[in-house]
């Protein structure tokens, strides 16, 4: 008789470990409290995998040897509490693929920048002819592709909720970019939690293996003072380069030392510009110095990479006023990074789902630099409370397209609109990509 494997979530990472279950013989069951999309019933009909949606069967679900858990699903959902009570063991889609494949693996997590540097680092494997797959929280699932399309190498983006359901997964690259508060809602407001689920990317990994991590960000180098970290350590920072490992900057160059190897390039000449795109090129390049690629094709791909879609995305310039895409801004700290790169007077469209913000941080740059705010949110209280005093126009808005005009009509010719939301989008769009596009639609309506 085969075990049987219970998938909560019928989503991207769900139906691909249903498809890698099946491939391996369990007996394969997914549920899932929502709707499922067209696209993911289809592939679970053809495939004949039993399923459900719109409800947890709990008698069908607490049969199961193992469960795995869709991200998206919190600890104290009480379907996962019954499941606990039972002693039956919850693991992620990415610990569940991990078992079943002997590829190298490239990881990436961090409170910001991770999509970008995942992008990057998958750019420059593929430009220079690696066999390498997109994986975690872009790309296709992990368990999909290891079942289905396996590749020699995966650049797996993770959130910490991924972390969190991974006990023996291995990383051979783990890089942090850095660690600011986000999630605190799923980690009971205590930021400690959040940093030891970061840290979960270290785990398992042996004197072989890569630890990349930013030697700029204070309670990234807190933490690992207290922590025996058996990896070699590589560090990047925008300081000088500390001589011997690592990358630094130099003169205007990016300067990145491994061993006996030595890497440089001007910073003028990266595809990404800005402090915190410094700090993604810093981390590709170090994994692609790690992966044994050559300098020119590194330097090629750090040079003509395009950039991801809903971050700091140039999108239009209406009659003078240029319109700026950073949906995937879902945090205080992105926002900071995105208002900190503008050069001319902002409408910044903000507001959202409220992770347990604290907006003390942007003060200063929304003085500096925000002439208008327009809140995007159903309860927007604590925007107003925080910038009432600093910024003088804030509006709310409760649609995309009453959003951007209402922005649209704020903003003068050489001024910039920038959608940075610094909250998840849950109360009004499905998710980040959905808010960004609805942007882009409205702007294009103008």
């Amino acid at each position: 008789m085969a075990e049987n494997v219970v998938i909560l979530g019928a989503g991207e990472s769900g139906v691909g470990a249903a498809i890698l279950a099946q491939q391996k013989g369990f007996g394969v069951w997914v549920s899932d409290k929502g709707a499922v999309k067209e696209k993911y019933r289809e592939v679970l009909r053809s495939r004949q995998i039993p399923w459900e949606e719109g409800t947890h069967s709990m008698d069908r679900i607490l049969e199961a040897a193992l469960v795995i858990k869709s991200p998206g699903i919190p600890e104290s959902a009480p379907v996962i509490a019954e499941i606990r009570r039972k002693g039956i063991p919850v693991i992620s889609e990415i610990e569940f693929a991990g078992r079943y494949t002997k590829a190298r693996k490239i990881c990436i997590t961090g409170s910001n920048g991770k999509t970008t540097t995942t992008l990057l680092i998958h750019h420059l494997l593929t430009q220079a002819g690696v066999d390498a797959g997109l994986a975690g929280n872009v790309g296709k699932s992990l368990a999909w592709q290891v079942a289905e399309e396996p590749h020699e190498v995966y650049v797996i983006e993770l959130s910490s909720f991924q972390l969190d359901g991974m006990y023996d997964f291995r990383a051979d690259v783990a890089i942090l970019m850095n660690i600011t508060p986000d999630h605190l809602d799923r980690y009971g407001y205590q930021m400690q939690n959040y940093v030891d689920s970061k840290f979960r990317i270290i785990q398992n990994q042996t004197a072989a293996d890569y630890f990349v991590f930013c030697a700029d960000d204070p309670v990234t180098c807190r933490e690992m003072t207290k922590r025996e970290i058996k990896a070699t350590c590589i560090p990047f920072s925008l300081g000088q380069p500390a001589g011997g490992t690592g990358a630094g900057i130099q003169d205007n160059q990016l300067i990145i030392e491994l061993k006996e190897k030595q890497f440089s390039m001007s910073i003028l000449d990266l595809a990404l510009q800005g402090k915190h795109n410094t700090y993604n090129s810093m981390a590709a390049g170090i994994a692609g110095m790690v992966s044994e690629i050559r300098n020119e094709k590194i330097r090629e791909s750090l040079s003509d990479f395009k950039g991801v879609e809903h971050r700091l995305e140039r999108f239009l310039k209406v009659h003078g006023i240029e319109f700026v895409n950073d949906s995937k801004a879902t945090n205080v700290n992105s926002t900071w990074y995105a208002l900190e790169s503008m050069t001319h007077p902002v409408v910044w469209i903000a507001g959202g789902v409220d992770k347990g913000n604290d907006y003390s941080m942007l003060i200063e740059l929304a003085r500096e630099k925000v002439k208008a705010i327009v809140c995007l949110g159903v309860d927007n209280s604590k925007i107003h409370q925080a910038f009432g005093g600093v910024v003088r126009n804030i509006i709310d808005a409760q649609s995309m397209a009453e959003a951007v005009k209402s922005a649209y009509y704020l903003a003068r010719n050489g001024d910039v609109v920038l959608l940075s939301p610094a909250c998840a989008s849950f109360d009004l769009f499905e998710n980040y990509e959905d808010r960004g596009a609805q942007f882009k639609r409205e702007v294009r309506n103008l």
